[in-house]
């Protein structure tokens, strides 16, 4: 007899998904990789892309090298999490709960934790920055001031018209969620080309053709950047929605499905944020990404430019908050599944309320703060990958089992080779870290002025360390 987390049916039921955490069993699992690439696709269509092509021209790329960077960066960082897909397709459960074989039922809390942590911290930019734009949408069409501090009542209806365009959603599950992903893209796409062609007809075409190629060193440092940025994040999020994968897929259609999804809109919006940036270099460094964009719009196409970059931040956050309810209750909460997503909006519904109504300049420091979580998820990923390497199996009653009778309770709950890989390369990686302003930064490791740490890419030395240790400890073997 098995210990649950959660106690549902277990089965999918019209449009609400009542199961949680447990495994999917092999007779409903009939999914195609053609639903993960919609799903990726809708998750990274968010306008918001923009700066980051501008990031890599600040670096000093060109808009060619620019071009090139944002393809290995972001499709290879979502072949990444492509790959660890095929854990959710040979488990038929969430990332978080398959980790359990690999660290244990006691040893997987730190690595829930930390990505709870972070699924909560960016929800909550994502829904401050979504409301920001309804915002700014009502200022145009109603005329309202735009601070939010002035407009309290109006700026808690903005939070909450997001948070309930995201509750629905995610709370309803996989089938809902799949069907939306889909065909929301198709909306939301057609105004971000509408949106983006203007831009275009703006670019400075002569800065363009003058700017000077960077080094290689600074194309692979704008590689590191934009894989950090976009794909590493959602690693640990690719199992939860590959879980209801046919048996019969293959692990390249997987792969690809990831990659091809969020690599074409990533791409492409990356790419026309560096055309930009190499006109208006002030891009790269705006705080507020959204009003830095709008502002170079006229009034009249500012209204498209918000509803697209509501709706993108949308799509992203409905992904987002439906993998953050499964890792709440891989962390131990017994509720259903759809009240463990109401928990989580709950939180980035107030979140959102400090940060525009009460926070003042903390928005910044908070996002630097989340970014840092980035280390310990890659360290978890060269772990788990490192484990997917040799197994080809999860136990599904050892999943749900949380007692001593567990097969992965492994000693005193603990597999210690994987927590201590996961330790070490935390560590590590903070050793190549910046956080905070350039001029003033609150966390600098003692290796982050290195060529590897300018360069961002400590990331990679949290991977090598992890999966280095973890397969050198034995635990790759079987």
């Amino acid at each position: 007899m098995t210990t649950t987390n959660e106690p549902s049916t277990g089965r999918v039921e019209a449009a609400l998904e009542t199961r949680g955490i447990e495994p999917v069993p092999v007779e409903d699992r009939n999914g195609h990789p053609a639903q993960l690439f919609w799903v990726w696709f809708a998750a990274n269509i968010s306008i918001l892309g923009l700066p980051l092509g501008a990031t890599l021209v600040a670096l000093g790329l060109t808009v060619w090298q620019a071009v090139i960077v944002a393809a290995i960066g972001s499709v290879g960082s979502f072949a990444i999490v492509g790959a660890v897909s095929i854990a959710g397709r040979r488990g038929g459960a969430p990332g978080l709960t398959l980790s359990r074989a690999v660290f244990g039922v006691r040893g997987n809390i730190g690595p829930t934790a930390v990505s709870l942590l972070s699924r909560l911290g960016w929800e909550t930019v994502n829904t401050t920055t979504a409301a920001f734009a309804l915002l700014s949408l009502c200022t145009i069409l109603f005329g309202a001031g735009q601070a939010a501090t002035d407009h309290p009542v109006l700026t808690v209806a903005c939070i909450a018209v997001f948070v309930l365009l995201t509750v629905v959603v995610s709370g309803l599950g996989h089938a809902v969620l799949v069907a939306v992903q889909r065909w929301a893209t198709w909306v939301f796409g057609a105004l971000n080309i509408v949106v983006g062609a203007f831009l275009v007809a703006h670019v400075d075409w002569a800065a363009v053709g003058a700017a000077a190629p960077a080094p290689v060193g600074t194309m692979i440092a704008g590689v590191g950047i934009i894989a950090a940025g976009t794909g590493i994040g959602w690693a640990n999020a690719s199992a939860d929605v590959s879980r209801y994968q046919a048996p019969g897929v293959t692990a390249g259609s997987l792969v690809l499905s990831a990659a091809a999804g969020a690599g074409i809109p990533l791409v492409l919006l990356i790419s026309l944020g560096s055309l930009l940036a190499a006109g208006d270099p002030s891009l790269a460094e705006a705080g507020d990404p959204v009003a830095a964009i709008r502002a170079l719009l006229p009034p009249w196409m500012a209204v498209p430019y918000l509803v697209a970059a509501f709706g993108g931040l949308l799509l992203s956050n409905h992904l987002s908050v439906y993998s953050a309810g499964l890792t709440t209750l891989t962390l131990g909460l017994r509720v259903p599944r759809v009240w463990a997503v109401v928990v989580d909006v709950v939180v980035t519904f107030a979140g959102a309320i400090y940060f525009m109504l009460v926070a003042g300049d903390f928005y910044g420091p908070f996002i630097a703060f989340i970014s840092m979580l980035a280390v310990p998820i890659t360290a978890w990923v060269g772990v788990f990958a490192t484990d997917m390497l040799r197994r080809r199996h999860y136990d599904p009653d050892a999943l749900m089992d949380v007692r001593r009778t567990s097969a992965y309770w492994y000693r005193g709950g603990v597999e210690w080779r994987a927590l201590t890989a996961w330790a070490v390369a935390i560590v590590a990686g903070y050793l190549f870290v910046t956080a905070g302003p350039e001029e003033a930064p609150w966390f600098s490791g003692p290796l982050a002025g290195s060529w590897l740490g300018e360069n961002g890419l400590g990331w990679v030395v949290t991977f090598l360390v992890a999966a280095g240790i973890y397969g050198g400890l034995g635990g790759a073997r079987r």
